[in-house]
């Protein structure tokens, strides 16, 4: 997923900048970037929609609030981040900001398709080796029922928004740059607001929560996003729903650790088992005790694979593997015969030097003079 740039930086403001100069940022980014003058520039819209995207949180105060102190990922945590999923959006969003500019504001593009919705899905490790049926629940805004919608009372006459004479917007500047914002009074309704919905407060809209099921791919791994088509918010009448995008994120396993398909579990073993080697009996994250054969003579970090126990690839039937790796444990608390034992293999080792040693003593010596 690309990396979303700072809004400051979008807008080339200062992080101290007040209101007026962030409209006047915008207004200019905005009338150099806007598709209808750029229209042999496909990136034009992209920055228009980018501007726009900043405008939008910076003149907020509650939501600039939260930018300032935790960024993109706190007002996506908060549900607070914009999303446009075309050019009407932002025009709905700004009050039809270069309406009387570009020939009357909003493009007609027929019924608007339902927004699309982001949900952050948290699996274990287990859940993303086997995938599987996972109901989560997602909040969607709905029209509201009490209202039809329009945000008022029930049995309230609508009345003509007195401040905007009923157009909605205020027109504000002077000469080449002027520009429509939304009528503060009507929320860009048009309509006197002072007496709302009680259900909606006057939004025309209430969120509701549905319980839905979904299939976790195996395999799936942090970041990976998973579209659900139609399962966003519904679209104007006669318009698709918006579609569910689903980035997953998983969780730390207290045994094991996954690198691309492969998984990797630390297993403790003996001085003997290390010494003399032998099968060991090792887990998988299938939930079975597998077994792999220690080499004679190894050392702590050595690596031992079992072929095909890590992760499933999402594309086709390739597997990784199981890595274990070996931690040789010497024991703190001896039993007498342990004791002797050991002191018996001391004597050993002193009297037939293995070759490792041998080699090491005699760059010892070697380093020291000969003596």
């Amino acid at each position: 997923m690309a990396t979303k740039r700072c809004y400051y930086e979008v807008l080339q403001v200062s992080r101290d900048a007040d209101d007026s100069t962030l409209k006047a940022a915008y207004s200019k980014i905005a009338w150099d970037n806007h598709p209808d003058r750029n229209p042999d520039d496909p990136d034009a819209e992209a920055r228009f929609k980018e501007a726009s995207e900043a405008y939008q949180v910076l003149r907020d105060p509650q939501k600039r609030q939260v930018y300032d102190r935790y960024g993109h990922e706190g007002l996506e945590s908060r549900g607070a981040s914009p999303h446009f999923d075309d050019l009407n959006s932002i025009f709905d969003l700004l009050g039809g900001v270069f309406g009387d500019l570009f020939g009357g504001g909003r493009r007609s593009r027929g019924p608007r398709q339902g927004r699309d919705l982001q949900l952050n899905l948290t699996v274990t490790l287990h859940e993303a080796f086997t995938g599987g049926p996972r109901t989560v629940t997602i909040p969607r805004q709905e029209r509201c029922g009490t209202c039809s919608g329009n945000g008022m009372k029930p049995g309230v006459e609508p009345k003509k928004c007195r401040r905007c004479d009923g157009r909605g917007v205020l027109l504000q500047g002077q000469g080449y740059f002027r520009m429509q914002t939304a009528c503060p009074a009507c929320g860009g309704r048009g309509v006197d607001m002072s007496d709302p919905c009680p259900d909606c407060h006057g939004d025309g809209a209430v969120v509701r929560e549905e319980a839905i099921e979904l299939t976790v791919p195996p395999g799936i791994d942090d970041g990976v996003t998973l579209r659900v088509g139609g399962q966003g918010e519904p679209g104007e009448t006669g318009a698709a729903p918006g579609d569910l995008y689903v980035v997953f994120q998983v969780e730390r396993h207290e045994l094991f650790a996954r690198r691309d398909l492969d998984l990797h579990c630390e297993v403790p073993i003996t001085v003997s088992q290390a010494a003399l080697g032998g099968p060991l009996e090792v887990p998988t994250l299938a939930g079975e005790m597998r077994s792999v054969e220690v080499p004679r003579g190894s050392q702590s970090g050595d690596e031992v694979r079992l072929r095909g126990q890590g992760m499933p690839s999402l594309r086709g039937k390739q597997r990784g593997d199981l890595v274990v790796h070996l931690r040789v444990v010497t024991p703190r608390a001896l039993t007498k015969r342990q004791e002797e034992l050991y002191r018996e293999l001391a004597e050993l080792d002193e009297s037939h030097v293995a070759p490792e040693r041998k080699s090491w003593l005699d760059r010892l010596r070697a380093f020291f003079g000969g003596k």
